[in-house]
């Protein structure tokens, strides 16, 4: 798997506290831009902005990944965040004859399972090639190729829909491969704009799990925090 940041709005930090600036200042834009805060101040004022819940200003700036390496399960799963935009490498104009395919980790590691595995990818392979051979169209051969077909995707997301994508995807509970994605794209930004995704990731990291009855137990559920906000007679600090 690969996962490269090949562009980014510039000056990230910037740019939300600009944005979020506008919302509470008289100032004109001119005057913003100048007085624009920096360092620790910057990041207080971002930690300050998430904290209020004022995500809005997150959508000014976006980030694109070109990820390759990857199988068509993940991509379908990848789609389902819907504010983003994709542009995938095309099964119908793009032969398959020797399509590469991803081996998930629990078939690598049985040796019988990886055989029979990659016994019926090749058996796909000649099924695929033969139907090209009698001028089948490869928009349509390519309805026998496997959700293990490596396949390659531009992905770009704004700031607050992937800080949706790391609470998400980040998780222990997301699928195996996803989560590798999740964790290379967290890494990558957080190289331009660490202030800004300082404490992006799974649920967890925001002290509480929303995975009621499956917890993975790195953080109490949210029904755990309002028990004891009863408890302690403080439902206010605990309400959501």
């Amino acid at each position: 798997m690969k996962c490269k940041l090949i562009s980014h709005t510039p000056e990230p930090e910037k740019v939300v506290s600009i944005a979020a600036k506008l919302c509470y200042s008289k100032s004109d834009v001119d005057g913003l831009i100048t007085g624009v805060l920096t360092g620790n101040d910057t990041e207080k004022f971002i930690d300050k902005l998430k904290g209020m819940g004022h995500e809005s200003p997150l959508e000014h700036v976006s980030f694109t990944f070109a990820i390759e390496g990857v199988s068509r399960t993940l991509t379908h799963q990848l789609v389902r965040h819907r504010i983003a935009s994709y542009s995938q490498k095309s099964q119908r104009y793009v032969s398959e004859n020797n399509f590469e395919y991803i081996v998930p980790p629990s078939i690598a590691r049985d040796s019988q399972a990886k055989e029979k595995f990659e016994n019926l990818m090749c058996t796909i392979r000649q099924a695929y090639n033969k139907l090209a051979s009698m001028d089948i169209p490869k928009e349509d051969a390519r309805y026998v190729l496997p959700n293990a077909t490596e396949t390659k995707i531009i992905v770009t997301m704004n700031a607050r829909s992937l800080f949706n994508f790391f609470s998400l995807r980040c998780c222990t509970h997301a699928q195996w491969e996803i989560r590798q994605l999740a964790n290379l794209m967290l890494a990558e930004v957080q190289k331009v704009a660490p202030i800004l995704f300082k404490n992006a990731g799974a649920s967890c990291k925001k002290g509480y799990c929303p995975e009621e009855g499956r917890s993975c137990g790195n953080a109490p559920t949210l029904s755990f925090l309002k028990e004891c906000g009863n408890m302690l007679n403080l439902n206010e600090v605990f309400k959501y």
